[in-house]
């Protein structure tokens, strides 16, 4: 069973619920939507899935159906009698806290395996998927549906126009791409910018080795590069990165912070620390 349209309005109404634009709030209405989404997530039984933000529980509902054990946490007191009743008899775990601050070491428990499966506001997005690939590992993979904008970002590879900060990182911890794009129609308030899902798979191990290259000192060197992006990188970087630095990594200090890939990024970041050790 999922939500139709005219279900989540009355759900809505008779929670006496209006959707906050703080929250970022918009909820899916289209039951062939939440099945398509529950689908590409490729979950099923004894998946474990975690969905942040269930709104009304029509996601929810498409995902318990595939028989997967799924944890809901929804940080809007007002929804969660609306979720109760939603959700009543269906298995699902549902939790009232906020993503941004949650224990999910207690939450989730120690073991690797988890699915994130979310419909997630724009104003949290980029952070929250950018802190659970740092520091939540039990999500193993992600399906999120983000604005367009945001999307482009998470996916972006180097050299494209909406390649930054986030998209190094993610490409870091993970391999990303857009698995769909979702209609404004289907949510209510209906948006004004197009939504997609992004489909997000955490590398065995990141992409430059922790052991040989200080994360840290990584993205130091990519937020600084990418603060005044259309600097080349040797005045982006003065004082951090010398000319020893460029030398050593065999990147251009005439390049820019979108013209480096994470490797490339790696490599410079390693060449900083031996120039650091050498000083």
């Amino acid at each position: 069973m999922t939500l139709s349209r005219r279900a989540v309005l009355d759900l809505l109404e008779a929670g006496g619920v209006r959707p906050s634009r703080a929250l970022g709030q918009n909820f899916v209405t289209d039951a062939n939507t939440v099945r398509r989404i529950a689908r590409l997530a490729r979950v099923g039984p004894g998946e474990r899935v975690l969905e942040i933000g269930p709104g009304v529980g029509s996601l929810t509902l498409a995902l318990a159906e595939t028989g997967a054990s799924v944890t809901a946490i929804e940080v809007d007191r007002h929804l969660m009698p609306v979720l109760s009743t939603v959700l009543d008899g269906t298995g699902v775990r549902l939790v009232h806290g906020d993503a941004m601050s949650a224990d999910w070491a207690d939450l989730l428990g120690p073991d690797p395996g988890w699915v994130l499966v979310a419909n997630l506001p724009y104003n949290v997005a980029t952070p929250l998927i950018a802190d659970l690939l740092e520091g939540v590992p039990a999500i193993s993979r992600m399906l999120v549906m983000v604005q367009r904008e945001v999307g482009d970002r998470l996916v972006a590879g180097a050299g494209e126009r909406a390649y930054g900060a986030v998209s190094v990182k993610v490409a870091y911890w993970a391999e990303a791409s857009v698995a769909g794009r979702v209609p404004a129609e289907v949510f209510y308030p209906k948006p004004k910018v197009e939504s997609v899902l992004v489909s997000i798979v955490r590398r065995p191990h990141p992409a430059v080795d922790p052991r040989e290259v200080d994360p840290a000192v990584l993205f130091e060197l990519v937020r600084a590069g990418f603060a005044t992006r259309r600097k080349m990188l040797r005045r982006a970087l003065a004082g951090v990165a010398g000319p020893e630095a460029f030398e050593l990594a065999g990147v251009a200090p005439e390049s820019r912070a979108e013209e480096l890939d994470v490797t490339a990024w790696g490599r410079l970041a390693a060449a900083v620390e031996v120039a650091r050790a050498r000083a």
